[in-house]
């Protein structure tokens, strides 16, 4: 066949790729025979940020002198020119930051045991709807389903659980993960899993330690530059092991087999990763269609849950101690008082003795550890979403369902815990309410017990009393 003359007949970037047929079902060299002029101009004059490997077109040559080994690629190829499959795929792989509307034709003959395929790409800068849409109607109803659920008022996380179980019905996998990553503390936290009935694959908690983020750190390089791995056979686990060995033991030391994995990345930010173990490999080209879409909406999602928890975080935490500030405060106590729950309030408020001095004798940097000493105390007896920064030195803690013996023991404890860090003396009040409701009279009766505390403390420690006169107790 006139490839050369072939592949001139189509306007689009268009190259004939031979594969290598072996026993087996495995294959060797896959290379690129011969291309049209759109085609060789994106290698040898690529537009911006596409450059590849060489920028020199060499018939014949294995497609690897041109881009990283891509797994995905070389299953298309394999598919379309031995199988003798048409494949059609929408993609953004990660070394490009562009989308690759991408077609494989089957050609014939073979020439003995090398069999060809036409591979025809088109380039989008920007995500194209339609192509997006382009789906078979069982897959655009997965999708679908994916995009209703995510709209629902749920909680987010049952939400996102929920999906999970629904991919792993759809890759008839034995199990399903989402897992999120915090690039900057280099940490992995397990979003939602599901697992087969009959399954004896043990939860990712097994398995996610502070090690663990170096693993996933690590699939980024395994995907090389492609939008996902799909590991369907003992062939394609080989070049995993080849790629990445640790990874490999950790997949196989689990009880995996086959495995699919996708990245989930938004605005260029990788936020996590998405996985199905042991899939049914007979169904691995629809698994890809559908979570090459999926992941796309999973990924924007996941992008502004993390956005809205981060300014959450922001409008809710004071930044210099990490408790939470005097405006979360307010919104917890007008959400108890309009509680119908019976449960009981406890209130502990602790007012740092002795700031005034440490910053007169040490400066603010001194004053401001005095304070975040202080938060690591109370973080040391409560939980940090009980604990409040009132404003200046007074910290509040508010508890639920506690009893009024139980709130005696966290104050004395308070006191002992406080003992390990340098100039950390608190003032504190405590006030128990067995309805939820009185939590503001709690609060006030805790304010003035403190106060009385306080008074006690600056008598006895007359060197550390402040110079300003509270108008209400007399000494500040």
């Amino acid at each position: 066949m006139d490839f050369q003359s072939f592949v001139d007949s189509v306007p689009t970037a268009a190259c004939v790729v031979s594969v290598e047929k072996l026993v087996n079902g495995n294959y060797g060299k896959v290379c690129i025979v011969t291309g049209n002029k759109p085609y060789i101009d994106s290698i040898e004059h690529p537009a911006d940020n596409l450059a590849m490997l060489t920028q020199k077109f060499i018939p014949n040559s294995e497609y690897t002198n041109y881009l990283t080994r891509d797994m995905n690629f070389e299953d298309a190829c394999y598919n379309a020119a031995v199988n003798k499959k048409c494949i059609h795929a929408y993609a953004h792989p990660a070394r490009f930051d562009v989308w690759f509307n991408m077609t494989f034709l089957p050609l014939f003959p073979d020439d003995g045991n090398i069999c060809y395929c036409m591979y025809i790409m088109e380039v989008n800068f920007k995500p194209d709807a339609k192509r997006m849409s382009t789906i078979s109607a069982d897959i655009a109803s997965a999708v679908l389903e994916t995009c209703i659920k995510l709209r629902s008022p749920d909680d987010f996380k049952e939400t996102m659980a929920s999906i999970c179980k629904d991919i792993r019905d759809l890759c008839d996998s034995e199990h399903c993960c989402i897992l999120l990553m915090d690039t900057e503390k280099r940490k992995c936290s397990v979003l939602c899993e599901a697992f087969a009935e009959d399954t004896k694959l043990l939860p990712m908690e097994n398995y996610v330690d502070d090690a663990f983020y170096d693993i996933a750190d690590s699939w980024k390089d395994t995907i090389s530059g492609s939008n996902c791995v799909i590991v369907k056979n003992e062939h394609d686990m080989e070049i995993v092991k080849e790629r990445n060995p640790l990874w490999h033991k950790s997949i196989t030391s689990a009880g995996g087999k086959t495995i699919v994995l996708f990245p989930l990345e938004f605005k260029n930010e990788l936020l996590g990763y998405i996985w199905a173990l042991n899939f049914s490999a007979e169904a691995a080209d629809t698994i890809k269609e559908t979570l090459e879409l999926t992941t796309f909406i999973l990924a924007s999602e996941l992008y502004s849950y993390r956005m809205m928890d981060r300014l959450h975080v922001l409008s809710s935490t004071d930044m210099l101690t990490g408790v939470m500030n005097r405006n979360e405060m307010n919104n917890y106590v007008e959400a108890l008082a309009q509680s119908s729950s019976k449960k009981s309030v406890g209130v502990l408020f602790a007012d740092l003795n002795g700031l005034k001095a440490v910053n007169d004798g040490g400066g603010h940097n001194a004053g401001d550890m005095l304070l975040k000493n202080a938060a690591n105390a109370l973080r040391d007896v409560f939980a940090i979403h009980e604990i409040f920064r009132a404003g200046g030195d007074e910290f509040v803690v508010i508890m639920t369902d506690i009893t009024a013996e139980e709130l005696k023991d966290k104050a004395d404890k308070l006191r002992r815990e406080s003992e390990k860090y340098e100039n950390v003396v608190f003032a504190i009040g405590v006030a128990y309410e067995s309805d939820v409701k009185n939590v503001r009279l709690a609060l006030h009766n805790a304010d003035e017990l403190m106060y009385v505390d306080k008074k006690m403390y600056y008598e006895l420690h007359p060197e550390k009393k402040r110079g300003t006169i509270d108008k209400r107790h007399g000494t500040t």
